[in-house]
């Protein structure tokens, strides 16, 4: 393969990290950008989000997007290793531009204007699901096993940064024009859209296979179940501050679980499964995704987290109207993605040389300390001790992030980089949609126990009656922290403008300034937010000690045909070298067996004359290298299974011409002798 693609030069690898990275970018923007022009939105199809009966609405402006891309990742992998990994990826960047364009033009006011943007939303994210599938494959595909943490850790940082960037571009252009925040995003795809159809080429074999329909249809109706009833699980159902005792959501739960059992059952019974379950027999890929997801799960609710710390409480106590903590709240957040904007390049670079396990383990640790100290701050903390455990925890993110995606590529064979890129996207997702729920639980349960009283006894300290006071008290706690969220004074919109005439000018102005409520709330948030954050520290520390059992390096071993070929500087380089004989490699791969799981075999390497040129053992994952001793030329690598399996021999035709040529050998099942 590697002189089929080798014309495309050096340079094409930087082609793939730019054009990549761009995407990620985009749709990872694109999921914050909402949660700062929201109140923008609202007012503008003239909806109040606060009101009971349009809860839903927000929920689902918030989480649609999510939700959709967390499903169709793994999809969109499987289909990329199909029918071409940069197609489908050329295909997202269009489909996101148009929905984005269509987000834009929304004409429609009241229920009609938010169930357009929540289709619409809906859409867009699988134009989004496309580029995240295929983008890591790609990049993988491009780059050698020597530089692939580099490119990845740059790739993350688009990820990371892009969550951020959007609350600062929603806070600029929501306020001039709320069109504005679908908008931006259209000339970027439209230059993605052709800068990806022009450059970018096919750099991998198709792989031969037919779409798993009830993999599929069953996956993504389990998931969409368990991440629709976390979403309704916030809500509250009837007398209870929270609707998880709801029968809804129960029903989504439960279901959603029993639906995910019956999908792993039919992965494990068809020959071409959307969910390769047996990459979970490769150590480093099930470590790895292990400790992906539990650093989701701690860091997915954190960006909400600071949002209503900061826009409910800090900003406005220390001077800034509601109407502006939106923006101000993206600004002051900054150092997190300043923190990861230098750990992430760093820990990827350094990985490539002395392998991720420790510094993938390290990054957790320290984001663990920083959770755990952060808890421990005031409510009204002094912002330059703030600032300082957001870049740590920045740089923490990013000290693992970037070894872990390495990790996870290296130690999958290349025919199925695109399903697992999708596994692994599904379990970031996925676990962030749960994050939420989670962390809003928490806050909600400690603002649920001293909230209505201290709310209660706040109101009546300045005059309201009782019997208001008492109906505000009883409200949901949800309603308190989406009004935070959005930037919202609640008590002026909770008590109306004819209590607070009758409560008179003096007392309407402190009830309804910056002082009020921030103080009020800062009590029973602190309870939710202890238990919050320590949440998030102890998923950190399980995630610590997932990532040591990653015991994989780089090894030549690991060195593909495409990536050697497009990462050469020079027109003849020198050769690899087997790690125990120091002969030169001529071939190196993996022997899967017929379920794609590693196997052991014999390995045999013989020339065009029919003699040997080589022999060798694979290791317990499967991997081996064999050596021609620098001779170019036509040979055959047989593979002969290790004991008495199922499993019958393979030959394999190679072309040696001087790079380490890849070969993942997939055994056939054994003929049945006939009787």
């Amino acid at each position: 393969m590697a002189p089929a693609v080798a014309h495309l030069g050096p340079r094409y690898k930087w082609i793939a990290l730019t054009n990549t990275t761009l995407g990620v970018l985009i749709v990872t923007i694109n999921m914050s950008i909402l949660l700062i022009a929201l109140p923008d939105i609202f007012r503008g199809i003239a909806l109040d989000p606060l009101q009971p009966e349009n809860i839903s609405y927000l929920l689902w402006l918030i989480m649609g997007y999510l939700v959709v891309t967390a499903v169709l990742v793994v999809t969109f992998g499987r289909v990329g290793d199909m029918f071409g990994r940069t197609r489908m990826y050329t295909l997202g960047f269009a489909v996101f531009t148009l929905f984005s364009i269509l987000l834009a033009v929304t004409w429609l006011q009241g229920d009609a204007g938010a169930i357009w943007l929540i289709v619409m939303r809906v859409l867009q994210g699988i134009g989004g699901a496309l580029l995240l599938a295929n983008s890591t494959a790609i990049l993988t595909d491009a780059f050698p096993a020597s530089q692939r943490g580099l490119a990845l850790g740059i790739n993350s940082i688009a990820a990371i940064a892009g969550s951020f960037l959007g609350l600062i571009i929603g806070g600029v252009l929501a306020p001039l024009a709320w069109h504005l925040v679908f908008v931006v995003s259209v000339p970027f795809g439209v230059f993605g859209t052709i800068w990806a159809w022009s450059r970018l080429k096919e750099t991998s074999d198709r792989q031969e296979g037919r779409i798993d329909w009830w993999g599929n249809i069953t996956f993504a109706v389990g998931l969409v179940a368990v991440l629709m009833g976390i979403t309704y699980g916030i809500q509250p159902y009837g007398g209870h501050v929270m609707g998880w005792t709801s029968p809804t959501v129960l029903v989504c739960l439960i279901g959603g679980v029993v639906v995910l059992a019956v999908f792993l059952v039919i992965e494990r019974r068809i020959a071409h499964p959307m969910f390769h379950l047996s990459l979970f027999g490769i150590r480093s890929f099930t470590a790895g995704n292990i400790a992906n997801l539990l650093s989701a799960l701690g860091r997915g609710g954190l960006q909400f987290i600071l949002i209503i710390w900061l826009q409910g409480i800090w900003l406005p106590r220390h001077g800034y109207d509601y109407e502006s903590t939106p923006l101000w709240a993206g600004i002051y957040m900054v150092p997190l993605t300043i923190g990861f904007l230098i750990a992430g390049p760093v820990s990827g670079f350094l990985s490539d040389r002395h392998g991720a396990r420790w510094y993938a383990a390290g990054g957790m640790l320290v984001a663990a300390a920083s959770f755990l100290l952060m808890g421990f701050l005031p409510v009204d903390f002094p912002y330059v001790l703030f600032a300082i455990l957001l870049a740590v925890n920045g740089l923490a993110m990013g000290l693992f992030s970037s070894p872990n995606r390495a990790s996870i590529m290296n130690s999958v064979p290349a025919r199925q980089r695109g399903a697992a890129a999708g596994m692994t996207a599904t379990f970031m997702n996925g676990a962030t949609v749960l994050s939420i729920g989670i962390f809003f639980s928490m806050l909600i349960l400690g603002l649920a126990s001293t909230l209505p009283s201290a709310l209660f006894t706040g109101l009546t300290g300045q005059g309201v009656p009782a019997d208001v006071a008492g109906r505000i008290s009883g409200l949901p706690p949800v309603s308190t922290l989406f009004a935070a969220l959005l930037g919202y004074n609640p008590i002026e919109t909770l008590l109306g403008p004819q209590v607070l005439a009758q409560v008179g000018p003096q007392q309407a102005g402190f009830l309804t300034g910056r002082s009020f409520f921030p103080q009020l709330i800062s009590g029973p948030f602190a309870d939710g937010l202890f238990l919050a954050l320590g949440f998030a520290a102890v998923c950190c520390l399980v995630a610590a000690i997932a990532s040591l059992f990653d015991t994989a390096k780089p090894s030549v071993s690991e060195a593909e045909a495409v990536g050697e070929a497009l990462g050469q500087e020079e027109p003849a380089p020198a050769p690899a070298t087997a790690p125990a004989t120091g002969r030169p490699v001529a071939v190196a791969g993996r022997i899967l067996a017929p379920d794609e799981a590693p196997a052991t075999a014999v390995l045999t390497l013989v020339d065009g004359s029919g003699h040997e040129a080589d022999r060798a053992e694979t290791d317990d994952a499967g991997r081996f290298t064999l050596s021609a001793d620098g001779r170019s030329g036509d040979y055959l690598v047989i593979a002969t299974p290790r004991g008495r399996g199922t499993a019958a021999p393979a030959v394999t035709r190679v072309t040696v011409n001087g790079s380490p040529v890849q070969v993942d050998v997939v055994l056939r099942e054994r003929a049945a002798l006939p009787r």
